[in-house]
């Protein structure tokens, strides 16, 4: 039996990366690096988080993988990021979109009505649609979350920071 040129490389160069104890090294991810990019916020309303993440304690374990964002039935969202729509349609009961961003990121929302089609190009602050009803999320709430290289992440990682509120002086002057 003739063994194919490439073949015989490859496990050529598998033997060598054994023996030199090393292994190609996985594209870093912005979590590995500690860093995130800064995204725009998906609402043209106040940050308000009516229902925040909480990781779960294993891959199956209970938890909110994402965040549940106040806000108003049929109000525009737009994206936060630049990507393409990975896939919109409904799920169970509820509309989802999802966008594969750069790096590794993807951002399912729901329940989310929106005439984009999988394949489409987004930009950042471009509307993608508009709060439904349905899901988990309660009436009147947009549920984004957020995975990297496939695992999910606290969406407010990527949002900046939020102003520090200033306290001002009650009740008459000092």
């Amino acid at each position: 039996m003739r063994t194919h040129p490439r073949t015989a490389l490859g496990a050529l160069m598998v033997v060598v990366l054994l023996l030199s104890g090393s292994s190609p090294a996985p594209a870093a991810s912005p979590e590995d690096r500690g860093e995130w990019p800064t995204w725009e916020w998906p609402l043209q309303m106040a940050r308000a988080v009516a229902v925040p993440y909480r990781a779960p304690a294993h891959e199956y374990g209970a938890g909110h993988r994402g965040i549940d964002i106040s806000a108003t039935l049929g109000v525009a969202v737009y994206a936060p990021a630049d990507g393409i729509v990975a896939f919109r349609g409904r799920v169970v009961d509820r509309a989802l979109l999802t966008i594969e961003h750069p790096d590794g990121l993807v951002t399912t929302f729901e329940p989310l009505i929106s005439d984009l089609d999988a394949g489409d190009r987004v930009s950042a602050g471009q509307e993608i649609g508009v709060v439904d009803v349905g899901g988990h999320a309660s009436p009147g709430s947009l549920h984004l979350g957020v995975r990297s290289s496939g695992a999910y992440i606290n969406p407010l990682l990527l949002f900046g920071e939020v102003p520090r509120a200033i306290l001002l002086p009650c009740c008459g002057s000092f």
